[in-house]
């Protein structure tokens, strides 16, 4: 299948920091993985820091294999690796006696 005759969709891959949010549209043939988008968008370049080889991706906030073909408007998300361990935290929260903000709540005292 020759570019003149290839179906193309218009995707996004997306990337923040703390400090800093890059969203890339960009155009691609319509059998192209999240994985091959981000190589494509050159946001692996702009960002040494992401590894290439290990690249944890979601679409629209959902965790998707790296070998997901995209849709038409799908967003791809590139993950960073966690700072800290969620259970890790939450367990320091409980022993610290912090109530968590969402979802979290007093127990009764013959609950505990």
């Amino acid at each position: 299948m020759n570019e003149s005759t290839m179906h193309l969709i218009t995707v996004e891959v997306a990337y923040a920091l703390p400090h800093e949010q890059l969203i890339i549209p960009l155009k691609v043939h319509a059998e192209c993985t999240a994985e091959e988008a981000v190589k494509l968008s050159g946001i692996l370049q702009k960002f040494p820091d992401i590894d290439a080889n290990a690249l944890q991706l979601g679409i629209f906030g959902k965790l998707a294999k790296n070998d997901t073909t995209l849709r038409q408007m799908d967003r791809v998300e590139i993950y960073r690796p966690l700072i800290a361990d969620p259970k890790a935290v939450r367990k320091q929260r409980a022993a610290d006696g912090k109530v968590m903000k969402k979802g979290g709540g007093d127990l009764a005292t013959d609950e505990v």
